[in-house]
């Protein structure tokens, strides 16, 4: 059950919040940066993830706030080449393999709702009509409301058909 809503996807009432990045992002644009400000410790945590794990591009790490919401990273862009470089853009072959991994972890996890943005298509630069299809394709088919923050709107809590 897949929904485009307008809205601040910091404000919203599912219980995962999916984003694209790179797998060593230094978390200084984008949603990525309102998480990192919104929660600190979520990027110390994911330094610490991703200097112990060196995860893929195209893999997922999952993080969960003590209120409950679980940050879902997911490795859509390739890393940076050297320390302090910036990260690569997103690739098509990248998010899809994310996504069928954020699938696989929210059936595993029985995730009861997921928000996420219009992966891929700001830092990570690919087009929305080349990623839409794939969200369709690997989320539509969870039982559980997939909201997706396809206008941002500061501070404007979105209608969500959460229950």
């Amino acid at each position: 059950m897949i929904h485009q809503v307008t809205g601040d996807i910091l404000l919203t009432k599912a219980q995962v919040i999916a984003h694209g990045v790179a797998p060593n992002d230094d978390f200084h644009s984008g949603l990525a940066l309102a998480l990192r400000e919104q929660w600190p410790a979520l990027y110390k945590d994911f330094r610490h993830f991703h200097h112990q794990e060196h995860p893929d591009a195209g893999t997922l790490w999952m993080w969960g706030t003590t209120g409950g919401l679980r940050i879902v990273s997911l490795f859509t862009q390739n890393a940076a080449t050297h320390a302090g470089g910036h990260a690569g853009k997103a690739s098509i072959e990248n998010v899809n393999h994310a996504l069928r991994a954020l699938h696989k972890l929210a059936e595993k996890e029985q995730f009861t709702s997921i928000a996420l943005p219009r992966l891929a298509t700001g830092v990570g630069g690919l087009d929305w009509p080349d990623v839409e299809p794939l969200i369709e394709h690997h989320l539509g088919s969870l039982n559980i409301p997939v909201i997706i923050y396809s206008t941002y709107a500061a501070g404007k809590q979105a209608s969500e058909p959460l229950t």
